[in-house]
C-alpha cells in the first residue's frame, strides 16, 4: 500500500509526476475540481487553503520583526534543541542545494538557514525568519500541512498551494512537547524535486523524534498533578488522557473526536450528565438515535474501565483538564500565565454544542484578560494567533499601549 505521506512512489518520475500534479492544480483553481493523480492529503489541503481564501499567487507575510524574532526564539522551547538539529541537518543546509527550517507551532518561521546564495532564492516567496507558514497564511507547504495534521508530511512542487512556491519540494515534521504531547512547532527541509525520495521524510522524522528526546532531557521534573487523571483539549482535535498508568509508560492515551467530547464534557460537569442531557450536548437538535451514544459510551467503558459510571453519566475520580488550568489563572489575575497555558481553543472543529460553549467561554474570557492587561507583549500575541488576528478592538489597545 502506497504511503500518503510521500510524494512520490519508489521509481517514479518527478517530471511527469510535476507535470500531472500541476494541471490538476490548476484545474482545481479554475473549476473547485480534485482530480487523479493528487494524493488525499493534498486535495484536503487544497480544499482547506480555498476555505481559507488564501491567494494562489501570494506569498508569505512577515509577522515578526528583527526585535520580536529574537524575542520569540529566545522563550521558544525548540531553542534548546537547535544546536542538536543542526548537528543532524547540518549538511542539508551547507551544501548549496538545500534549507533548514525549524518554526513554532504558529507556522512562524524562527530559524531558516543554509548556502546564501540558496536563502537568496528562497527570500523571493518570503521563505525568511519571521514570516508565518501556517496554510490559512501560505497555503499548502511541508512545515504548515504538518502543523495542520500533526503528521510529517512531504510536499511536492506543485502540491504547494501557491505557485510563488511551486518550483520547490519540502519534508518536515512536527515536533512535540514530550511530556504534553503538545505541538511546539515543525523542523523542514526544502530543496528541489529530488527531496521527493523517501529519505527525506525520514530523516525529518528522526530529527523531529531526537529534538522530543533531547528536549525530555532539559526538561525539569514536571510538578507533580493536584488529579491522578487530566485531560489536555487545547489546541488539538483529539484529546490526550493523562492517567497513572500512562505516566509511568509515558504515552499518553490518545481519544478520538467523539469520545474526546464526551470525556470534556463529564469533566465539565462533574455531578454527572443524564443521557438525554450529554445527547443534547453531543448531538444538539439532531435526530441520533439513543442507542447510538451507548454506542460510544460502551466504547469508551472499553478505554476507561471503572473510571466511568452511569446513571448518570460521571467520573469516579476528577478529571482535570489544561481548560481548566487556564481558566484557574484567569481567576487568580495572572493573565500572562493563561495566555501561556492556551495553545489554541477548546477541540477547535468540534461542533458539539456543549463543546462550542466551553470553548467560547474560556476564548471570551481569555480576550476579556489580555485587554484589560494593557499588556504590549500579550495584545501582539493575541493579534498574530489565529483566534486573535483580526480582532479590531485588541489593535486599537496595542496602538494606545
Amino acid at each position: 500500500m502506497r504511503n500518503p505521506w510521500l510524494a512520490l512512489e519508489a521509481g517514479g518520475d518527478p517530471a511527469e509526476r510535476a507535470g500531472q500534479v500541476r494541471r490538476a492544480h490548476e484545474a482545481f483553481l479554475a473549476e473547485g475540481a480534485i482530480t487523479a493523480p493528487v494524493r488525499g492529503v493534498v486535495a484536503d489541503s487544497w480544499r482547506r487553503c480555498a476555505g481559507a481564501r488564501v491567494e494562489p499567487e501570494g506569498v508569505a507575510r512577515i509577522d515578526l520583526d528583527d526585535h520580536g524574532l529574537a524575542d520569540c526564539r529566545a522563550a521558544h522551547p525548540l531553542a534548546g534543541v537547535m544546536p542538536l538539529v543542526r548537528e543532524l541537518l547540518g549538511s542539508i543546509a551547507d551544501d548549496g542545494a538545500h534549507l533548514l527550517s525549524v518554526c513554532d507551532a504558529r507556522g512562524r518561521m524562527l530559524w531558516v538557514e543554509g548556502h546564501p546564495q540558496v536563502l537568496r532564492r528562497a527570500e523571493r516567496m518570503n521563505f525568511v525568519p519571521g514570516a508565518r507558514w501556517d496554510e490559512r497564511t501560505s497555503g499548502t507547504n511541508a512545515p504548515g500541512t504538518a502543523l495542520a495534521l500533526d503528521h510529517a508530511v512531504q510536499i511536492f512542487a506543485a502540491e504547494h498551494y501557491c505557485r510563488p512556491v511551486q518550483s520547490w519540494t519540502c519534508a518536515a515534521a512536527p515536533v512535540h512537547d514530550p511530556r504534553t504531547g503538545r505541538v511546539l512547532g515543525a523542523v523542514d527541509i526544502t530543496g528541489g524535486d529530488h527531496l521527493a525520495a523517501p529519505q527525506s521524510l525520514a530523516l525529518v522524522q528522526a530529527t523531529a523524534r531526537a529534538a522530543e528526546a533531547r528536549l525530555a532531557e532539559l526538561a525539569p521534573a514536571a510538578p507533580p498533578r493536584t488529579a491522578a487523571y487530566t485531560l489536555d483539549v487545547l489546541g488539538r482535535d483529539e484529546a490526550l488522557l493523562h492517567t497513572p498508568y500512562t505516566r509511568a509508560t509515558g504515552r499518553p492515551l490518545r481519544l478520538g473526536p467523539r469520545h474526546s467530547e464526551i470525556l470534556l464534557l463529564l469533566a465539565a460537569y462533574p455531578d454527572g450528565l443524564t443521557g438525554d442531557r450529554l445527547g443534547h450536548e453531543l448531538y444538539g437538535e439532531r435526530d441520533v438515535h439513543p442507542v447510538t451514544l451507548r454506542a460510544e459510551l460502551s466504547r469508551l467503558r472499553h478505554l476507561l474501565g471503572p473510571l466511568l459510571l452511569s446513571r448518570p453519566y460521571r467520573l469516579r475520580e476528577r478529571l482535570a483538564t489544561d481548560r481548566d488550568a487556564v481558566g484557574e489563572a484567569l481567576d487568580a489575575g495572572d493573565v500572562r500565565a493563561a495566555v501561556a497555558g492556551y495553545p489554541g481553543p477548546v477541540l477547535p472543529r468540534s461542533e458539539a454544542p456543549g463543546v462550542l460553549r466551553l470553548r467560547l467561554l474560556l476564548e471570551q474570557r481569555l480576550r476579556r484578560g489580555v485587554l484589560a492587561s494593557g499588556d504590549p507583549a500579550l495584545l501582539e500575541g493575541w493579534l498574530c494567533s489565529p483566534w486573535g488576528e483580526g480582532d479590531l478592538e485588541a489593535r486599537d489597545r496595542l496602538r494606545s499601549a
